[in-house]
């Protein structure tokens, strides 16, 4: 049994329920690296997500952020972040969300992020558009550099690694009406989606972060690849996703 976008929507809006309860209490902390957190609430949200897939629709594999691989009977995959911006989560910022999507034959086909804080469930289905409660979704119009509006990340290992981005955030910085950084690659990507933010890059990545976020970006008009251009953007686990305005000029500051 394949899963459609409502039974998305109904898991993310059910786990996002499970962090909105949540939120406004004392967080029990465990660290994964240097500054890697994960809480009561990521393991909460996963398992409930796991459960509910596991029993309604088997087989598939699944990748999650909190338990890694599961491998699977079928050609399905199950893409999970259970809170993405989890350090914002952990410190009462009001900015996170929980990603979901799902590949047949390892292509994008279903995409729901949602954030509970704001009610807002951003969905995709491949070929037929992305959504925002409902509404359609479409990138912005933006085509010159110096107007845009950016946002970005930065890895968990920026203090031991060449590639923590900061060169490139101060260069697109200065050329760019800014740069953001707010902490959830998959709420970035759909901001691009919904023309909130002109474009996004980032490095070192996961596939849970950005398999639905990617999906919602591109199916609003954003051009989606790796940095280097390539489609694939879950294997080298870098992505850019910008209106189709200034792509091009974006990806040429980070090459």
């Amino acid at each position: 049994m394949k899963p459609t976008l409502s039974d998305l929507e109904r898991l993310a809006r059910e786990a996002g329920s499970i962090l909105l309860n949540g939120y406004n209490k004392d967080h029990t902390i465990h660290y994964k690296g240097e500054i890697d957190l994960v809480t009561e609430a990521d393991h909460a949200s996963e398992a409930f997500l796991i459960g509910e897939i596991g029993s309604r629709f088997p087989g598939g594999h699944i990748l999650a952020e909190e338990s890694g691989e599961t491998i699977g009977q079928n050609n399905d995959t199950w893409y999970i972040d259970p809170l993405d911006g989890t350090v914002n989560y952990a410190h009462h910022i009001p900015i996170f969300c929980v990603s979901l999507g799902f590949a047949t034959n390892g292509v994008m086909t279903l995409a729901a992020v949602y954030d509970p804080m704001r009610d807002e469930m951003f969905t995709a289905e491949r070929g037929k558009g992305a959504f925002l409660n409902g509404g359609k979704l479409q990138v912005s119009n933006t085509s010159e550099l110096g107007k845009s509006l950016l946002v970005t990340g930065f890895p968990y290992d920026t203090w031991n690694t060449e590639l923590d981005n900061f060169k490139y955030f101060e260069r697109l910085g200065k050329r760019t009406q800014g740069v953001r950084r707010l902490g959830s690659a998959a709420l970035d990507l759909c901001y691009v989606g919904a023309g909130r933010f002109d474009g996004f890059w980032e490095f070192k990545l996961k596939p849970w972060d950005i398999a639905a976020g990617g999906l919602i970006a591109e199916e609003a008009g954003a051009k989606v690849t790796a940095v280097d251009g390539s489609p694939d953007y879950l294997k080298p686990l870098t992505i850019l996703a910008a209106t189709p305005g200034i792509y091009k000029q974006v990806r040429e500051q980070l090459n």
